[in-house]
Formats: structure tokens, C-alpha cells, sequence
């Protein structure tokens, strides 16, 4: 079986969900709810969006979990790792009404109008519509991500995602 190009398993980028940098938290999150990738009686749900500036240029993408790194209470921001203490665990204080859950979700919709550009991946990996799919495997693999816009004449024109490069692996390998 000839090895194919990135562009002859890409996801057409008229398939794929993007929007522009202007939209809010809020317009991305329904963009990508709504949104679901049919390749080949295959469905799968995106797991990012791509954006683009005023100019229809690649800015940066957006995963789901930048999209909730956005609307996470102040109190949790720069939280990481499994060792980090519980916020949850202290002695009643009058304070803790911020931590009511109708206060903590009208925060949420506050913060859900703040621009995607405040939580997008500005540095973007891509790869050229040309490049072989042994291209594609080496890049997501060792940049560590799980997609790649696909660049042809200087213009995105569709994704290649882990999925397709796997479901093609194993074409090939079965």
C-alpha cells in the first residue's frame, strides 16, 4: 500500500469547526458542542477549534480544555498538579457565599464573555498539504499535540487529526 499524503486524509477544513478570534468563550463553546466529524461512517467529536484573525489568518487553536481553563473561578486559577490542596477544605467563613453555586455559575457566564483570543494557543504547529503521513506521526508526536492545520499555498485548508492518522496506520497495518 503506497503511503499517502496529508492532504488525501485530511478533515476538509469546510468540516471542521473554526471561528473567528472575536467570538466570545460562550460562541465557541456552542460551536464546538454542536460540532461532529463524520469521515467514512466514522464519528468523533472535535476536540479543538481553529481560529482565525479578521484576515482569515491561523491565529490559534482552542481546545476544550483551554475553553474551561476560561471560565474557572479565580479562586482555582493556577492550581496544578495532583498534589496541590483541596480550596474546598477550610472552617466556615462568611466569605465562602463566593463559593455558592449560583454565584459560581452567573462567574461563569461573566467569564464566558471574554474573547477566545485570551485562552487560545497562538504557537501552532502545522504541516503542508504535500508532506507524507510519516510527517504528520513524527510532529504530533514529538511537538506533543493531536492536531495540525493543513497548509496548501499558504492557506489553511483542513486538519489532520491523531484519528485519521491512526485509522490510516491501521489500514496499513491490517
Amino acid at each position: 500500500m503506497k503511503s499517502k499524503c496529508v492532504g488525501e486524509i485530511m478533515i476538509p477544513l469546510d468540516e471542521y469547526p473554526h471561528v473567528p478570534d472575536q467570538f466570545t468563550l460562550a460562541q465557541a463553546i456552542v460551536e464546538l458542542e454542536l460540532a461532529y466529524i463524520d469521515r467514512e461512517g466514522r464519528k468523533s467529536l472535535p476536540r479543538f477549534l481553529i481560529v482565525f484573525d479578521k484576515n482569515n489568518q491561523l491565529v490559534g487553536i482552542c481546545r476544550r480544555r483551554d475553553l474551561l481553563r476560561g471560565l474557572e473561578p479565580g479562586f482555582l486559577r493556577g492550581r496544578t498538579g495532583a498534589k496541590s490542596e483541596p480550596p474546598f477544605d477550610v472552617e466556615f467563613d462568611p466569605n465562602l457565599l463566593d463559593f455558592s453555586p449560583e454565584h459560581m455559575v452567573e462567574d461563569m457566564k461573566r467569564r464566558a464573555q471574554t474573547s477566545v483570543r485570551e485562552v487560545m494557543i497562538t504557537d501552532v504547529e502545522t504541516i503542508d498539504y504535500n508532506d507524507n503521513i510519516m510527517k504528520a506521526i513524527y510532529k504530533i508526536v514529538h511537538q506533543d499535540v493531536t492536531c495540525l492545520p493543513v497548509i496548501r499555498d499558504n492557506e489553511v485548508v483542513g486538519v489532520v487529526r491523531t484519528v485519521e492518522l491512526f485509522h490510516e496506520i491501521a489500514k496499513q497495518v491490517m
